[in-house]
């Protein structure tokens, strides 16, 4: 048989099979192997086999003390409640005593993992490869009931979580300037994710600013104390760079990245928020994790205190009252804790209905695997992994939810005009901050560094959020799309509501604020600044003006009529970035990051800026391939005409059409949490001075004037 494969082999099948596997081979070596090497190139980021303190291998006697210490105090409570209280002090606790140290009693009580490692002689959390030892394919259950068993590292790799954007087609949808849908079919797609964001660095992407030290010079330390901060904070990577590969075409993630991942952040009861933080070595900056054995041995299904350790930071800010994870910072090189909140709509007890009452955020976010939705509305580019996938309100309560009320007919009718949130959110948290000046930063003594200046915060109703119709879209720049159902076409929040100021109180904030900027920065005209602010589109020539409008009309209009709208609140959000020139529209321009140990230590934010374009990827954004790639795309969406300008705008040394602007409208952000039980009175909306500007809304002056006058919910309640 050997001799007639090696004859069959010198054949001309024979030689063009050889051929096929040889090419098979080479094609498979160079995926793998060379591809990632020549991306790390392209890229200038490294990937590199990573190391933890805490990932350490115990004996079997310390194994044992670790299982005893984590369940002592489950035995406890249930040794408790079964031995008798009416009987001697002493003799009870030695009971209770015998009781917790019973065999039987030990395993009933034990978290199931310390069993599967103890019996597996598991003694060291080593990472994913210790959870693949048991979970290398997972069951995903999907809404149709079928069950798919999948690969549970490919299943990670290509989640949100782990790569954070995503070519996702369907569910809500992101309109470009341009009247296209970004990523429908037949179109070209490209990744998107985390761009539109109301904190971190403008402009950053996680490739440029994943990890830094900052050295940091609070007042009362004795010289400088170095600080973490970066986007790998939050998210599951943990090499020196995020899933670069997962953003450019064929990307394979390296074995390093892969093995980076962090596992237990998501899935284990006792992890250590301390060991979150910026590491030095040899190879460069990182992330470190907890990777220790009692947090492996803690792993139980995701629970709310798992997700809020970095959604907390998204709905609050590290400093809000009940952000637990910001009171574990780091035992070395603590993660720098920022004040301005990015939606400040909390999610505890404190704060929201829903997490008063223990529901969880798989009750409503429900994983296919390790696939989550975001739901079905949405007005950002946020990735998203399940789009078609719907989490609502009425998904638990129904269209008609208002049945104990003896006004469930009114109540329950405005449901086809107002959502959920539009009357169960009455305000955000005060650090809500609206209004940020990157270009002008002031000095922040307690934390020791440079901090971008908050011109405006407010969780007040019409100053820190407002109400626009959505129904389900959204622009390229995170503004609500939908209409009034009476197809008004003076309804238009682009020309209005979301390009200007007009409250007194929130103008004379404003002026203050630049009065107190102007004392650090005499440069600043206050007058002019103050335009700027209340009026962005005074930053427009005439041309761009009238070109904004027609593209409103022509590209945007139609989507904004499309299915049925709803009115909901929005969270507003405008800063002061430097753009590049050569690439801006009617609706701004492309904003260009900071690097952050040059922002944070020394507050010059043009060299800060400088210093990040200097950084590899920056460099290859600005050359023929990244622009054939995605960027004629990325700028035809934002509402550039004709494609992507190459000219790189560091010359010399000297930044080259680069401008402080602020965007040329605000951000309305969308906010689910911090529902209250009870809603607003009827009232609050249906008064002269009511919370809902129903002229900005699009109804005609005859019938703004009927929904501001309080009588008329009696005249709706009369047969």
């Amino acid at each position: 048989m050997k001799i007639a494969m090696n004859d069959w082999f010198k054949t001309r099948a024979g030689r063009w099979a050889l051929i096929g596997l040889g090419v098979v081979v080479v094609s498979i070596f160079v995926y793998r192997v060379v591809y990632p090497r020549l991306i790390e190139a392209y890229v200038g980021k490294p990937n590199a086999p990573l190391t933890y303190p805490n990932s350490r291998t115990l004996t079997d006697s310390e194994f044992e003390a670790l299982a005893d210490e984590l369940t002592e105090a489950a035995r406890r409570r249930a040794a408790e409640a079964i031995v008798r209280d009416d009987q001697d002090p002493f003799a009870r606790r030695v009971k209770i005593a015998i009781l917790m140290r019973t065999p039987s009693f030990v395993r009933d009580h034990e978290p199931s993992h310390i069993g599967y490692f103890r019996d597996a002689g598991i003694r060291r959390y080593a990472g994913p490869e210790t959870c693949l030892t048991c979970h290398a394919t997972i069951e995903v259950r999907r809404p149709d009931g079928q069950i798919d068993e999948v690969d549970t590292l490919a299943d990670i790799v290509n989640s949100v979580h782990f790569k954070f954007q995503s070519e996702a087609r369907g569910g809500f949808s992101t309109v470009g300037y341009d009247g296209r849908v970004v990523n429908a079919p037949g179109a070209r797609p490209i990744p998107v994710g985390k761009i539109d964001r109301a904190c971190g660095i403008p402009g950053s992407f996680s490739w440029t600013g994943w990890a830094a030290l900052i050295e940091s010079r609070p007042a009362g330390a004795d010289g400088v104390v170095l600080r973490s901060e970066g986007c790998g904070q939050c998210h599951i990577g943990g090499n020196y760079q995020p899933a670069v590969e997962k953003m450019l075409p064929l990307g394979e993630v390296p074995k390093e990245a892969k093995e980076g991942i962090d596992c237990l952040i998501c899935h284990a009861t006792d992890y250590d928020m301390n060991q979150r933080y910026v590491v030095r070595d040899a190879v460069g900056l990182r992330w470190n994790q907890d990777r220790s054995l009692r947090a492996a041995l803690t792993v139980t299904r995701v629970e709310n205190a798992h997700c809020l350790r970095c959604h907390q930071h998204n709905m609050g800010g590290d400093v809000y009252l009940h952000n637990q994870a910001a009171r574990a910072p780091g035992e070395r090189h603590q993660r720098l804790l920022h004040t301005g909140a990015k939606r400040a709509n909390p999610f505890s007890p404190a704060d929201d209905v829903h997490a008063a009452a223990d529901i969880q955020c798989t009750d409503c976010h429900r994983p296919q695997g390790h696939k989550l939705p975001r739901g079905q509305l949405g007005v950002d580019l946020v990735a998203t992994d399940l789009p078609d996938v719907e989490v609502s309100c009425v998904t638990c309560h129904s269209q008609a939810p208002h049945n104990a009320s003896e006004d469930k007919a009114i109540l329950n009718g405005h449901i086809a005009r107002i959502a959920c949130e539009t009357c169960h959110i009455k305000e955000l948290l005060p650090t809500n901050v609206v209004l940020r000046d990157w270009v002008h930063p002031t000095w922040d003594a307690e934390e020791g560094i440079y901090v971008p200046s908050d011109i405006y915060r407010s969780g007040e109703v019409n100053k820190g959020f407002t109400f626009l119709w959505l129904n389900g879209k959204g622009t390229f720049l995170a503004n609500a799309l939908g209409n009034n159902p009476n197809g008004s076409s003076d309804y238009n929040p682009l020309m209005g509501q979301l390009a200007r100021i007009d409250d007194p109180d929130v103008v004379a904030a404003i002026r203050a604020a630049a009065e107190e900027l102007s004392r650090d920065y005499p440069d600043i005209d206050v007058d002019a600044y103050v335009e700027a602010v209340t009026r962005p589109l005074s930053q427009l020539s005439p041309e761009q003006l009238a070109q904004r409008r027609s593209m409103i009309e022509d590209n945007l209009r139609p989507y904004m009529n499309e299915g049925e709208s709803r009115i909901y609140p929005f969270k507003l959000f405008n800063a002061l970035m430097f753009e590049d020139m050569g690439n801006q529209g009617p609706f701004g321009a492309m904003i260009l990051p900071f690097d952050y140990a040059t922002y944070y230590e020394t507050g010059d934010a043009r060299d800060a800026v400088k210093v990040a374009l200097r950084d590899p990827i920056l460099v290859r954004m600005y050359q023929t391939p990244f622009k054939l790639y995605m960027m004629d795309e990325f700028m035809a969406y934002f509402g550039v005409a004709g494609g992507w300008k190459t000219d790189y705008p560091l010359v010399d040394g000297k930044l080259r059409g680069v401008q402080a602007r602020w965007m040329r409208q605000m951000g309305s952000l969308m906010f689910n949490h911090g529902i209250q039980r009870d809603g607003r009175t009827c009232e609050e909306c249906h008064a002269p001075d009511g919370i809902l500007d129903y002229r900005a809304l699009g109804y005609s002056p005859e019938r703004a004037a009927e929904l501001a006058r309080p009588d008329i919910l009696e005249d709706a309640a009369t047969p």
